[in-house]
Formats: structure tokens, C-alpha cells, sequence
């Protein structure tokens, strides 16, 4: 039978099919511990007892500052659902529900978070960010298929299904996502001041680009180590955003083909009608000829090897065939984590 998909109010989803089950977490799976923690919501480590398989269990309050928000919860469960066939999104396997929370059971990736290697000492290589970003997209891409954007992407969002050697992405937490085109414009003021867009600080119409920008930002940490828009506050950082204030003179830079320059400059830019699709960025010459090998040279300068002009949107030229990649939960204590209706959190949070 087919689905029927109902959307809520403000872009959220309220059908679910999943069966919300109200057996005992801990009659069906060895809890072994906290691997994450929000202002709502903790992540715990546990194995099934009959199979001995791993899972992530996010438990998840229904009720918040005294407002019954379960709606919130099922509309997060239903987006993994409609996410279901997505091979880059953390795959949902069961739900349950006690009598503070609901608990969505969810695919453990032992990799960790990107956000790691955005801190670490010893950075990325060139064919190793481009495999990420690459898979970023296509999750991304598929995601925006059905209308839904994420809008909390950020490297602690973004994990690995395993570190050494480094594994493929599952892109994580979607309780800031929301269905585009349900009812009108959609204007909210979410997401984390280091990755959020500038027309959400503005208070204009979110779109998939508000996604694209994020994946901008994810693409300069993930090279230089550095946020690009982080402030001493959090005023300072909405000014950096505002007015897109980025150093491109870093010298992290200088180990990366222009080409990878070219990309982030593509996504940063103010006005999301001038961004790429992330089916436009998927065709972007810095993704298909680095990604054929993770330990390729430098490319050439981007002049010798110069995109289309865009008309209406960015658009390069096609990339050479399909060329396939391969392909969650722990806690980084460097990391700053809030939503901007939250008060800062402790650096442990997580917002979840």
C-alpha cells in the first residue's frame, strides 16, 4: 500500500508507519553506555542480546520546558523514514517509547564524527575530503529529492561508519529538518551560528541552498582546521556570516588544488539563488577528477580547467561516467553545539 505522507504544521511531518513499541530497552539490548548528550535528548551505545549487533538508541524527551513536544519527536522519525533508502543517512531500525521518552534505535557507526579530523593535528588529504564531500552530496541530493531539508548540517552531524581505515559518511540528527512546500514560505530562525546561512539570520525563505552553504563551510573545515565564520561571540560570528567574511589566504590552502578553492567560493556566496544545486556541485570538476583516487597529485590551476559560465544556477560540465564511492554517535569535546533558541550549552553538548 502507499505511504500517505502528511505534513504538520511549519514543514514538520506527522505520519509515521514505524510501530512505536513499549517493550523494556533494557529486556532487549545490553545498554553499554552514553555516547552523546543535548539539552533534550542522550545517545547511548547498547547491543541486541540475541544478535549481539550494535546500536545507537537516541532517547528522546517528550516533553520540554514543560510543552508536550512528541510531535517533534514522530516528525524526527518520520523524516528518517521518508530517508530510509538513502544510503548516506544513518538508517533507523526500530522505535520504542516509556514514559518520558521516545527512543529511536539507530544504525551505530563506530568512525565517529568528521569534526575530529577538523580539530586534529594531522589533517585530511585532498582525495580524502573529496570522497567525504562527495558523499555529503549525494546524501544531500537524495534528501532534497523529497523536499526535505536538513538544516543543522555540520561536522558533528556528519559521522563515519568506521576510522582506520576511514569509513563512508551517515549524516545525522534531523530534528531541525523540515519539508520545503507544504504550506507557503518557510522562515525559521534554527541551526548552529557556525554553519547557518545567511538568509536565516535574515529571517528569508529557507530553500535546499540553505543546505549547500553549510556543506561550504564543512568543505573549509575540513581543509584548513578552522571554522570560517567563528567570532569571539556569538554576535561576531552572525556579523562574519552576514557579511561572508572568509580567508581564503590560509595556508592550508596552498596544499589544495584551486580547484577546491573554486568549490567552497561557489557555495559561499550570500544570495542562495546564486548557489549550486548539490546535484549542480556533484558535476563540479574538484569532485569527479579527485575523487578517482584518494592520494592524487595536486590538479592544475582552475584556469587551465575552467567551469561553464552559469546561467540560473551553477552548472559544469558533465563528469566522465558514474564513478561509484564506498561509504554514529561519539561525543567531541571540542565541538560548540547549540540551537540559537537554546542558551549555550556546556562544550559536551551536543545538540541532538
Amino acid at each position: 500500500m502507499a505511504r500517505r505522507r502528511v505534513e504538520g504544521r511549519g514543514g514538520l511531518l506527522a505520519d509515521i508507519q514505524t510501530p512505536i513499541l513499549t517493550e523494556p530497552l533494557d529486556s532487549l539490548f545490553h545498554i553499554t553506555g552514553e555516547i552523546g548528550r543535548g539539552k533534550f535528548a542522550v545517545v547511548k551505545k547498547c547491543v541486541e542480546k540475541a544478535t549481539g549487533k550494535e546500536f545507537a538508541a537516541k532517547f528522546v524527551r517528550k516533553r520540554r520546558r514543560g510543552r508536550d513536544c512528541r510531535a517533534d519527536v514522530l516528525h524526527e522519525l518520520a523524516v528518517l523514514e521518508v530517508a530510509r533508502c538513502n544510503p548516506r543517512i544513518v538508517d533507523l531500525h526500530a522505535a520504542y517509547e516509556n514514559e518520558h521518552d521516545i527512543v529511536l534505535l539507530l544504525e551505530y557507526a563506530a568512525g565517529g564524527e568528521i569534526f575530529d579530523h577538523c580539530v586534529s593535528d594531522e589533517l585530511l588529504s585532498e582525495g580524502q575530503i573529496v570522497r567525504l564531500i562527495r558523499q555529503i552530496l549525494e546524501g544531500v541530493n537524495l534528501l532534497h529529492q523529497t523536499n526535505v531539508v536538513h538544516l543543522d548540517l555540520k561536522p558533528q552531524n556528519i559521522l563515519l561508519t568506521s576510522l582506520n581505515p576511514l569509513g563512508d559518511i551517515k549524516i545525522v540528527d534531523f530534528g531541525l529538518a523540515r519539508r520545503l512546500g507544504s504550506v507557503g514560505e518557510l522562515r525559521e530562525i534554527v541551526g548552529t551560528p557556525e554553519y547557518v546561512a545567511p538568509e536565516i539570520l535574515n529571517y528569508e525563505p529557507i530553500t535546499t541552498a540553505t543546505d549547500l552553504w553549510s556543506v561550504g563551510v564543512i568543505t573549509y573545515m575540513l581543509i584548513t582546521g578552522e571554522s570560517p565564520f567563528a567570532g569571539e561571540d556569538k554576535q561576531q560570528t552572525f556579523l562574519n556570516v552576514s557579511q561572508v567574511n572568509v580567508d581564503y589566504g590560509k595556508e592550508a590552502f596552498s596544499r589544495m588544488s584551486e580547484l577546491a578553492v573554486h568549490f567552497i567560493r561557489e557555495l559561499l556566496v550570500k544570495a542562495p539563488e546564486d548557489r549550486p544545486s548539490a546535484a549542480d556541485c556533484l558535476r563540479h570538476p574538484w569532485l569527479w577528477q579527485q575523487c578517482l583516487s584518494p592520494e592524487l597529485p595536486p590538479l592544475p590551476p582552475v584556469s587551465q580547467r575552467v567551469p561553464r559560465e552559469r546561467s540560473g544556477g551553477a552548472k559544469w560540465s558533465s563528469a566522465p561516467g558514474d564513478l561509484e564511492d564506498k561509504e554514529n554517535i561519539l561525543d567531541s569535546p571540542q565541538s560548540k553545539r547549540f540551537r540559537f533558541e537554546d542558551d549555550a550549552q556546556a562544550p559536551r553538548d551536543i545538540n541532538i
